[in-house]
């Protein structure tokens, strides 16, 4: 038995997220279906972590066990020939070893990291060729009073108030590696890294930094919503459109074909 590791990039608008659905209109649907035509065996996979309807991916990381033998390149090509448009398998990896050992590759526990971007237009009239890659708002943000706001999320905390009603996670602790904020033209781009994220978190994270560069809350009361634990003093989560899985980050021991940085290719 070999575990195959490959990287998967979406356009979230056709889709009802990644997992699948009694539908089959989801990314993990589409895919499996792809690789059960090449392989004319069902295959099923399991990926680094789901994500929303209308939500994209630059590079998901998706595993699955087969005995067959095919090289790396050919479960790209053949995969890509079988994908819709909208989803395409960038590269491909076997890995050597024991698939049931409890130290072998998994692609959601293995990873060590994950990096979300959220791309926002800020206008006050929306793009027609924007809709669905980015969010909107309307009226001028000061990046500089957002960057200011971050700076008490760095580290482990409890992100409880940026976490969804519906959130299945063990834990609301979370270790917060970084917080870019970063302006080109009418975008502004927040790119987020942490150890793993809670449902919704970066949209709801998102939604309050909004509040903040609007003016409508100080820089301060960032820090004071981590502090009370109480998603209901938060803001309401933003809109799925400019959510894009960036990189999934592991140890370099399994020598993944990752992009370097995993960047908005647009931008």
């Amino acid at each position: 038995m070999k575990r195959i590791v490959i990287g998967v990039q979406y356009d979230g608008n056709a889709w009802q997220g990644y997992q699948k659905q009694p539908g089959g209109l989801t990314v993990q649907d589409k895919l499996e279906e792809a690789l059960e035509k090449f392989a004319t065996v069902k295959l099923a996979t399991t990926c680094a972590g789901r994500t929303d309807a209308g939500v994209h991916a630059l590079e998901q990381v998706v595993h699955f066990d087969t005995e067959l033998e095919r090289e790396d390149h050919a479960w790209v090509r053949a995969a890509n020939a079988f994908l819709p448009p909208s989803i395409s398998v960038r590269w491909a990896k076997q890995l050597e070893g024991d698939p049931a050992a409890l130290d072998f590759f998994h692609a959601r526990f293995s990873a060590h990291s994950r990096t979300y971007h959220y791309v926002l237009h800020n206008h006050p009239v929306r793009s027609a060729l924007l809709a669905g890659r980015a969010g909107f708002f309307f009226r001028p943000l000061d990046v500089g009073l957002m960057q200011q706001a971050v700076q008490p999320l760095i580290g482990w905390h409890d992100f409880s108030a940026f976490r969804a009603a519906q959130c299945q996670a063990k834990s609301p602790m979370k270790l917060m590696h970084e917080i870019k904020i970063r302006q080109q033209g009418e975008l502004i781009v927040f790119t987020i890294t942490a150890s793993a994220f809670l449902h919704h978190m970066v949209r709801n994270l998102v939604g309050s930094l909004v509040y903040i560069g609007s003016g409508r809350e100080p820089p301060e009361w960032l820090g004071q919503l981590l502090e009370s634990k109480d998603r209901t003093q938060a803001a309401p989560t933003f809109m799925p459109d400019g959510l894009y899985l960036a990189r999934v980050g592991y140890d370099l021991k399994w020598q993944l074909p990752q992009d370097a940085d995993s960047p908005l290719v647009w931008f």
